[in-house]
């Protein structure tokens, strides 16, 4: 088989731009956070418990349109403008009826929820404050993601950084003068930072429509019938929905296993605290190679040029395998740098972190293994496949057992948290045989079926 350097110089042009758009959407929440700390602990547990629930609904929405890239970056290898507009619309229709939903219960019951969450009454209101603008980024966000996902199929994928970089200063400009207030208006406090948020991402969001109306080779409107239409949503649906459970479960995992570390003994809590947000930013990297590969292979499969999709997916795989092995060696220099970045814990706490040290090294190679394999079988139509060795692995096997530990046997740090590369290790041997069989049954008829638009 021929080598097809094409492919990965395009997918490297896909993924940093990705990389960037991941890191600078968990900046927002830092620089949030920062802009809001002089106010003090109830304002910015406010903001904790209201982020909580938003970045709980927003993955969601991001789950939804990470399926409707794949639906759209088929229909942008085939060349088909009117499943390219109908794959928009109906991903559009889908993402916002979410949206809604979620909205409408946080409208009528955000209250109720909060109430649940905390009994301090100065923090509920608070909260209650935070939540009546921030809840307008959900139906926001469900119009911005799936404009993102229509870039990244098309290997636009710079035009959405450029939507972050616009947002950005947007953001701490718009946050600090609410927050704070200016000459004779009056700060708004946590509320502030709140709308800061929303006006800059409704900037960002009419940058982008913008940019979908300006580009003259782009034509989404919709010239199919109603019924036509809805059967499209329909299938649109069975293939994104699966993809929206697969990381609800995820998410939902992460946070069981941050509350059974709360178990542990104060200095490891805070240990494994401390790390987790390095982890999440480092794993962008691998997250960015993965979608880039997602993107190319339905691309590969629109265009039905299929014969060399078995080796360019063996090279995604190889790829992503030296862009973990690349973000382990820089975990090991942050183990390195970690008291220089952290220089005021306890003793007991920095030898909670020489402990866990060799496991979130270790943690990127075999996450990063399974990450490129889940999105290469999204792509080959195996979302459902997908679901059920996640939901094993995690929920079946590695929770359980990590309750086991903790609750039972009363482990140390180190074995609580080598749950996790441990988790990925039991699904790495059934991602690889479905990967290799999906690939090896994969032909033109099996390309038709996902090109129901």
């Amino acid at each position: 088989m021929s080598s097809s350097p094409s492919y990965l110089r395009k997918n490297i042009a896909l993924a940093w731009p990705l990389a960037l758009n991941g890191l600078l959407m968990q900046s927002m929440l830092m620089i949030d956070t920062l802009l809001v700390s002089p106010l003090g602990e109830i304002p910015l547990a406010a903001m904790g418990i209201s982020g909580a629930i938003l970045i709980f609904i927003l993955g969601i929405q991001m789950a939804l349109a990470n399926g409707t890239q794949l639906v759209l970056s088929r229909a942008v290898g085939s060349n088909n403008q009117e499943a390219l507009s109908k794959g928009f619309w109906s991903g559009l229709t889908i993402n916002f009826s979410v949206a809604f939903c979620f909205w409408l219960l946080l409208h009528f019951f955000s209250l109720d929820l909060i109430t649940a969450l905390t009994k301090d009454t100065v923090l509920q209101v608070k909260t209650h404050g935070y939540l009546t603008y921030a809840q307008y980024l959900i139906p926001l966000t469900a119009i911005t993601q799936v404009q993102v996902a229509l870039f990244n199929s098309r290997g636009q994928s710079k035009i959405p950084l450029k939507g972050y970089l616009i947002e950005m200063p947007c953001n701490v400009l718009l946050s600090y003068l609410l927050i704070y207030g200016f000459q004779n208006i009056v700060g708004m406090g946590v509320e502030g930072a709140a709308l800061g948020s929303l006006l800059a991402m409704l900037i960002r969001t009419f940058y982008l429509m913008a940019y979908i109306k300006l580009d003259r080779e782009l034509n989404l409107t919709l010239t199919t019938n109603l019924s036509e239409f809805i059967s499209s949503i329909r299938s649109h649906c069975i293939e994104v929905f699966p993809v929206a459970a697969n990381i609800t479960i995820l998410q939902i995992g992460i946070s069981i296993y941050q509350l059974l570390y709360s178990q542990l003994n104060i200095n490891a809590y805070v240990a494994i605290t401390l790390v987790m947000p390095w982890l999440k930013g480092g794993s962008q990297f691998i997250t960015a190679w993965a979608h880039s590969s997602a993107i190319s292979i339905s691309q590969m499969i629109g265009s039905r040029k299929l014969e060399n999709l078995p080796y360019n997916i063996n090279k995604s795989i190889d790829v992503a395998v030296m862009v973990s092995i690349a973000c382990a060696f820089l975990f090991f220099l942050f183990s390195l740098m970690l008291p220089s970045i952290y220089p005021d814990l306890e003793e007991e706490t920095y030898i909670a972190l020489n402990l866990i040290a060799p496991l979130y090294i270790l943690l990127p190679i075999v996450r990063g293994y399974n990450t490129v394999h889940g999105h290469v079988l999204r792509a080959l139509g195996k979302t459902t496949s997908v679901f059920k060795i996640n939901f094993i692995g995690q929920w079946v096997i590695s929770i359980p057992l990590c309750a086991l530990l903790i609750l039972y046997f009363d482990v140390s740090i180190f074995w609580a948290f080598a749950i996790q590369p441990f988790e990925e290790v039991v699904k790495a041997l059934p991602f690889r045989q479905l990967a290799r069989k999906s690939i090896k049954e994969f032909d033109k008829n099996k390309a038709d079926n996902l090109m129901y638009d």
